[in-house]
């Protein structure tokens, strides 16, 4: 796996999501890595995540969920337009749609695999699956559909003196 997370690649500008963002301070800060042809990330679920008596929330199961998935569809896009990590610009991303299966409980004392492969770019459009899994136990599956952010959203949606 690299050093640097896929997130650690973002501009400051998209740097401040509660899930993945570095520089939101009461966030998760969610970091992704390229592992061979899927990203991963591990996210270890504290006291306070609890949903049911020894178990997670199932919100920070989709929440984590769905920052990794937007952050494996940059990499991927990434990648598939031959840019280089460091190098190029990443694009952010954002959820068009997600599903989440929980197919059992996650135990809120371990700690959560989210493991995603791409199944599809097309355009601006990134499919992607996810398989949660704690001690080799599969709790959760994912897919999602994540689309590019306009370049000019920044423009657009925040413009100067606002």
């Amino acid at each position: 796996m690299e050093e640097k997370s896929i997130q650690d690649y973002y501009d400051d500008d998209f740097a401040i999501c509660y899930g993945c963002g570095r520089l939101n301070a009461h966030g998760h800060h969610l970091k992704s890595y390229w592992d061979g042809e899927e990203i991963v990330c591990h996210v270890r679920p504290e006291p306070y995540h609890t949903g049911a008596q020894n178990f997670v929330y199932g919100g920070l199961v989709a929440s984590s969920m769905d920052c990794h998935g937007t952050g494996a569809a940059a990499a991927a896009k990434h990648r598939h337009d031959g840019k280089k990590l460091g190098v190029d610009k990443m694009a952010r991303f954002v959820t068009a749609s997600l599903q989440v299966d929980f197919v059992a409980p996650v135990p809120i004392d371990g700690l959560m695999e989210i493991r995603a492969t791409i199944e599809e770019i097309k355009g601006r459009k990134v499919t992607v699956a996810m398989t949660l899994t704690v001690n080799d136990v599969l709790c959760a599956k994912g897919r999602m559909v994540a689309v590019q952010i306009p370049d000019d959203y920044l423009e657009k949606y925040n413009p100067p003196g606002k």
